[in-house]
């Protein structure tokens, strides 16, 4: 493996490790690591306050 994919790897390593929830799509392009693209979700608890009551 050439340096410039170790360094690809490294990166799509240490967006797994900071990804909570979420997804990591990786582009690829005649062989090479081209783009990689991340969403991450963020989950909120509801609470007492934020619940809708009806009558």
């Amino acid at each position: 493996m050439n340096k410039v994919n170790e360094l690809k790897m490294k990166h799509i390593q240490a967006t797994l490790e900071q990804l909570e929830y979420g997804s990591v799509s990786i582009t690829v392009h005649e062989g090479e690591i081209t783009q990689i693209d991340t969403t991450e979700k963020k989950r909120f608890a509801l609470t007492g306050n934020n619940k809708h009551k009806t009558k």
